[in-house]
């Protein structure tokens, strides 16, 4: 159906793309998987005719391509909805184009039919203002069905959607797909959503010049179990060869925090009444922290709290409400001392509510909070807060960025122990060759772990994580959560986090707490994740337990879903599910 031999394109002096050869059959799915930047949107620009090669031939059914045509129908990762037509109207701007000889009646047929495969029949005459996220792709997925193309092309469609909508639009396409037995070729970061909805997985080499890495056949028929896939035999070493590929392409050098990290011998040092201590000098051995204590003329007392300290951070009845509404309402937890604790839920529920009045950003209408025996009423430096978006002043490099909290907080402190302190989270982040650089010269990744600096630099008792790694690629996103697993560990800091990602809550987390849906959204469940640390991600995948907990918190968003009203399609296993280490919420 599609056949690309020795493609290769360039950019002025930058080599994108390098000797691309790819056959696609009628029917077939293909991923192809790669880092953002790597040409992945190139490489479908050269199928879909937008770009012309500067080598090699693209050709469908025998025929080159020598431009754009309906029988390649794109769907892009945004929108490109016009906001003042209707669903409707938008999609029959396509189909009056394409046929533009057939009938009134004959065209307005293909619309409604294009509408109800995508399951917005009820929406047809709302405007882009009034949809969602998820709805609004289905109508850009819609607007590409209804030309009725032989090869659908998916130019990475659900990256920007929270992780319930995708799951939901996953299903929607594997569904069009059995209906019309269409080509696909979708173009992801996220290696699990081509696992569980490709037939063939193609790796794309890091730029310049990327090449195709060795292929996977996915070695699981369809209909896929979401919740089970990674049981399926050759299921998990098929992934680990595709995320050890690309990992191994990678040539950023933040990727080498182990290299830079602290010996095992060094803790931090967290004892009430002393002093916070800058840079190296944070961490100290047992016995240089005797020594320091007993010069200073201070009797060495043991620490009032362990390191799991029930009610370091106490939540009791916490609500909120906007206009009259109640968002949030009667919140109860406890966070241990060095716990890391996960709020699941979905969008809108309330999660990012109950971080923003934990971090003192957000007035509470009701309830407590209590910090380290200290009640919560408004922000402080004892709480570092990082954010989907790490909020960098462009004209600052990342070292200025991050010295601007140290200097508020520890502006008592000499110059060189404010730059000790900054340089030294910078490079256990891997930027010791990037602190000098301003935003606009460093990758989306690593203005976050600049971002997860400007935290750790402030020393902070609890870290606040809101969806950190939500607007990166799923490739960027697993290399960033080994460096968060690493520094918070080696630090022991308390961290209290909100995503959407079931596999990094389990991997991140001592404990899951699930939300139920707003109005007056609470802790539906608290799910306890009881692998030892320092965790393995891929010894961990293996572990039957790790299935267990992934299948639980699934069922738990699909039970969700459906009382939103939504339509989630998990194909389920007879077998029960087996006995989970939970606690139920208070």
């Amino acid at each position: 159906m599609i056949e690309l031999q020795q493609v290769s394109k360039s950019f002025g002096s930058n080599a994108v793309l390098k000797n691309i050869s790819l056959s696609a059959k009628a029917g077939e799915f293909i991923a192809v998987v790669g880092y953002s930047g790597s040409g992945k949107s190139t490489l479908m620009n050269l199928i879909a005719g937008l770009v012309t090669p500067d080598a090699g031939t693209v050709t469908m059914e025998g025929v080159t391509v020598n431009g754009p045509g309906p029988e390649r129908g794109l769907v892009f990762q945004n929108y490109s909805l016009l906001p003042w037509l209707t669903v409707r109207e938008n999609i029959a701007l396509a189909v009056n184009e394409i046929f533009s000889s057939e009938t009134k009646d004959e065209r307005a047929a293909r619309v409604e039919e294009a509408i109800a495969m995508v399951k917005l029949s009820h929406a047809a005459t709302k405007l882009p203002r009034e949809l969602s996220g998820g709805m609004k792709q289905r109508v850009s997925v819609a607007r590409t069905l209804a030309i009725k193309p032989k090869v659908l092309l998916l130019d990475e469609p659900l990256s920007a959607l929270d992780a319930l909508t995708r799951s939901v639009l996953q299903d929607q396409i594997l569904e069009i797909r059995e209906q019309t037995g269409q080509t696909i070729i979708l173009i992801t970061n996220d290696v699990d959503e081509a696992l569980y909805m490709a037939d063939r997985i193609i790796p794309l080499s890091t730029g310049p010049g990327a090449t195709f890495g060795p292929e996977e056949l996915v070695p699981a028929p369809h209909p896929r179990n979401r919740a089970e896939l990674l049981k399926t035999p050759g299921m998990l070493e098929a992934r680990e060869r595709i995320v050890n590929y690309l990992l191994g392409q990678r040539q950023d050098a933040a990727t080498q925090t182990e290299s830079t990290a602290l010996p095992a011998d060094m803790w931090p040092i967290d004892i009430t009444g002393v002093q916070p201590v800058f840079g190296l000098r944070r961490y100290r051995t047992k016995e240089e922290e005797q020594d320091t204590l007993r010069s200073a003329g201070i009797r060495p007392q043991p620490a009032k709290h362990t390191f799991m300290d029930p009610g370091f951070v106490e939540i009791s009845k916490l609500s909120k409400s906007f206009d009259k509404q109640e968002v949030v309402a009667e919140f109860n937890l406890k966070v241990k001392r060095g716990e890391f604790v996960s709020i699941i839920g979905h969008s809108g529920c309330g999660k990012s509510t109950v971080l923003s009045m934990v971090a003192g950003l957000l007035d509470s209408s009701g309830g407590g909070m209590i910090l380290d025996r200290s009640e919560i009423t408004g922000a402080g430096p004892d709480r570092g807060m990082v954010f989907q978006s790490p909020c960098l002043l462009p004209w600052m490099t990342a070292l200025e960025n991050v010295m601007l909290g140290v200097k508020q907080v520890y502006y008592h402190r000499s110059p060189a122990e404010r730059l000790e302190l900054c340089t030294h989270f910078l490079e256990l982040l891997g930027l010791a060759d990037a602190m000098h650089k301003k935003p606009s010269d460093l990758s989306q990744g690593m203005r976050q772990r600049v971002g997860l600096a400007r935290a750790f630099a402030l020393q902070p008792k609890v870290l606040l994580l809101d969806e950190p790694f939500g607007m990166l690629d799923k490739l960027t996103k697993i290399e960033l959560q080994d460096v968060l697993l690493n520094l918070r560990e080696r630090t022991g800091t308390t961290a209290l986090m909100v995503t959407h990602d079931v596999d990094e809550a389990i991997y991140l987390s001592d404990r899951v707490v699930m939300m139920s849906d707003g109005p007056s959204a609470t802790v539906a469940e608290i799910l306890a994740i009881e692998f030892p640390r320092p965790r393995d991600r891929h010894a961990l995948m293996a572990d039957a337990a790790w299935h267990d907990y992934r299948s639980h918190l699934l069922s738990f968003l699909e039970e969700r879903a459906h009382h939103r009203g939504q339509t989630l399609e998990f194909a389920r296993s007879s077998t029960p599910l087996l006995s989970l280490s939970r606690t139920a919420a208070a």
